[in-house]
């Protein structure tokens, strides 16, 4: 086996300047390159991201939500809506109206602007709660009108239905209270400004000044993220026009953006701060660091879009949309990290020289040694390696114990802020109809009026349903629906067991009784399609990116145990960050709002998680394997490879669990769980399981940590992520 001195995630200082100089890896000419046209590079990033900031301004962005999930009743539902031409194919929105004197006092108001609802673009059908005596509540004072759109939610600009919103609430008086709920009228409503990620920003740029104590140098991987994530986010709005693309990818964009630009970059530089330290000049100091650390970034960076690639295997939409748009975005930082940011130390490499140089002979006056304190740490991990890892264990199956019981399902207005239009009309609605009102079921029947009007009947006196209004029958005749309000709210575990029990045990006797063909669907039912077809979908996701991740780090590190290790590890990590995430927002923890999880985050935050994990664990193996090659000395292989990549590994997860952990401060329930669990899942990755866990697990195993029968070694073949030796 090569000597794997020098390897991409060596960050200790190389042996001094002498002999034969290093040939050039690929990643070296690229630096080498970009720092001889450093001009041309940073022109030609800057021309790039522009000419892609003033396509998208021109072009627009085609943003839309694909929900659609082929082979499931609620999507059978749909399709046949639309082929019979149902008024009932579109979404509705929901006008609520509140007097305490009595609806009927506000009919002169109501009326007249229903019409001029009727009118507008987008409307299909409006159903005055003057026409329907089962739209006022029992008391009189509160009413409700159904406005049919003329397509889904997605399909009907926001524009319109904000139009709709703002023509009901024009009638609102002192006495009256209109408000506008329903998913449409949720997506139309105004979103808070980019909080989230102003304070990622702010926080990643405070832990890169305190790492190296000068703005500039802080501000050069930051520089190279906002590059990349301006870049991405104009490619991405392109792209909405060909591929479909979920409304919300774009704040996504910018989280995974951020945490991985600022990630990538600095890892880099740490390693280009290194090697002036050893001696070397800038324009060698980055050749080298390219050749270094980054072919680690270029391992990790394809290690995450391989994962979110993945994703394409779920066969949903918007998530397949949502994954390719993070895995250009990931793409791209990278490119930014092996391209841009040589071109920028080319620029201001002098200076850093002499700060980083100035900066080291103040801690050698002071008798400072990096890393000390990162060896101190692996000593007393390896005195008591097993009550270590026993510790750090059972604390992660404690945090990851939750998640087993861990509801998949959508966010609803019963879950926004409680200022927003939306949120009022479902409370309201609550009130005065009760809480099913909130999530009606649409049971399609195909058949004659007769076999509607029996499963209408039959409906009506179902265990869970509180009202079943009357089979309404389509344009062609072929078509009854029936709405089917049920007596629980739409994230209840209730409802979710009534529309099981509706699809299977009552629809069956109905359809052999009336010869009809009847399906469950609207929005409730096709939430709860997408979450169980996710779920079930979940396990084989997982299984196939832990395999070729593991299969990659047994070629890289030529060990059997290393990828074992690698992923019991990363999942501990990943399965706590779903209990904490299950805790706060199922349960209700820390004030948040009760609920279910959204459907897409256990898979996103696999997918990313997993990836980014792998860097981490490529940085820190690399340098224990680099270490044990060169001694022999296991124990001491653990403890050199900790000093040397603990600060910038624990620097880098600050800064990442800081910008993910931003997002916690957005008012999107999705982006808030999604922040939360990627904060959670690095913080855990880069403390308990690569300060506390690896370094016990390595001393356990000792030698036999690079353990490999001989047979699959001469078989397998030789993957190297090490920089060329030098002759």
């Amino acid at each position: 086996m090569s000597s794997p001195r020098g390897s991409a995630a060596s960050l200790a200082p190389p042996a001094p300047q002498g002999g034969s100089p290093a040939p050039v890896g690929r990643f070296g000419a690229l630096s080498g390159w970009a720092q001889r046209h450093r001009w041309a590079a940073i022109v030609l990033w800057v021309a790039v991201v522009a000419a892609i900031a003033l396509g998208s301004t021109a072009a627009g962005s085609a943003y839309q939500n694909d929900f659609s999930l082929p082979g499931t009743d609620s999507q059978a539902a749909t399709d046949l809506f639309e082929e019979h031409g149902s008024d009932q194919a579109g979404d509705s929105v929901e006008i609520v109206f509140k007097d305490t004197a009595g609806i009927t006092s506000g009919k002169g108001s109501i009326e007249p602007m229903l019409a001029e609802v009727k009118q507008m673009a987008g409307v299909a059908d409006v159903r005055s709660p003057f026409a329907d005596a089962s739209a006022v509540s029992k008391d009189g004072t509160i009413a409700r009108a159904s406005v049919t759109l003329d397509g889904k939610t997605e399909d009907v600009p926001k524009e319109d239905v904000a139009k709709i919103i703002d023509t009901a609430q024009s009638i609102a008086t002192e006495h009256l209270q209109v408000e506008v709920g329903g998913e449409a009228a949720r997506n139309a409503e105004d979103k808070a400004g980019p909080t989230a990620e102003l304070a990622g920003i702010v926080a990643a740029l405070v832990i890169l000044v305190l790492l190296f104590g000068s703005l500039l140098a802080a501000s050069l991987p930051l520089v190279t993220a906002l590059f990349a994530v301006g870049g991405s986010i104009g490619l991405i709005a392109l792209a909405s026009h060909v591929f479909t693309v979920a409304d919300f990818t774009p704040p996504i964009l910018m989280l995974v953006g951020l945490g991985v630009g600022v990630d990538y970059a600095l890892l880099i530089f740490y390693r280009y701060r290194h090697e002036l330290l050893a001696g070397a000049e800038p324009s060698e100091a980055a050749r080298k660091a390219l050749d270094s650390a980054g072919r680690t970034v270029f391992f990790a960076g394809c290690t995450v879009i391989v994962a979110l690639l993945g994703l394409v295997a779920l066969g949903l939409g918007s998530l397949q949309g949502i994954a390719l748009a993070v895995a250009i975005t990931v793409l791209i930082t990278m490119a930014a990290s092996l391209v841009l940011l040589p071109a920028l130390l080319a620029l201001s490499g002098t200076r850093i020289q002499r700060h980083v140089l100035k900066q080291q002979a103040k801690a050698t006056g002071k008798g400072r040694t990096e890393g000390n304190g990162w060896r101190a740490m692996a000593r007393a991990v390896q005195r008591r390696p097993i009550p270590t890892l026993l510790v750090g264990v059972i604390a992660l199956l404690a945090l990851s114990a939750p998640a087993l019981g861990m509801r998949l399902g959508f966010a609803d207005s019963g879950n926004d802020p409680e200022e927003t239009t939306s949120r009022h009309a479902y409370d309201l609605l609550a009130e005065g109809f009760g809480p099913g009102f909130n999530g009606p079921l649409i049971v399609l029947v195909k058949g004659d009026q007769q076999a509607g009007e029996t499963v209408q009947a039959q409906l009506a006196t179902t265990d869970g349903v509180a009202e079943a209004g009357p089979a309404m029958r389509s344009e062609d005749g072929a078509l009854s629906t029936v709405i089917v309000y049920p007596t629980t709210s739409p994230q209840a575990e209730e409802t979710v067991d009534l529309v099981h029990r509706l699809r299977d045990d009552v629809v069956p006797p109905l359809e052999h009784t009336t010869g009809a063909h009847v399906l469950v669907g609207g929005a409730t039912a096709a939430s709860q399609d997408v979450s169980e077809t996710l779920a079930d979908r979940l396990p084989l996701f997982v299984a196939v990116v832990v395999g070729l991740s593991s299969l990659l780090l047994l070629l890289v590190f030529r060990s059997i145990w290393i990828p074992v290790k690698a992923a019991v590890l990363n999942l501990l990590s990943i399965s706590a960050a779903l209990g904490v995430i299950t805790l706060v927002f199922q349960h209700g923890w820390f004030g948040a709002q009760p609920g279910p999880v959204e459907a897409f985050i256990p898979a996103l935050i696999f997918a990313i998680v997993f990836g980014l994990s792998m860097d981490y664990e490529v940085f820190l193996i690399s340098r224990i394997h680099e270490e044990w090659t060169r001694t022999k000395d296991p124990s001491k292989s653990v403890r050199e490879g900790l000093a040397s990549t603990g600060k910038v590994i624990t620097a880098a997860a600050a800064i990442m669990m800081f910008v993910f952990g931003a997002f916690v401060l957005s008012d999107d329930r999705m982006l808030q769980q999604f922040g939360l669990g990627l904060a959670v899942a690095i913080l855990l990755d880069a403390v308990v399981i690569r300060c506390l866990i690896v370094p016990a697990v390595m001393q356990m195993l000792g030698e036999r940590a690079w353990w490999l029968p001989a047979p699959l070694a001469r078989k397998l073949p030789k993957v190297s992520i090490e920089r060329p030796e030098q002759n």
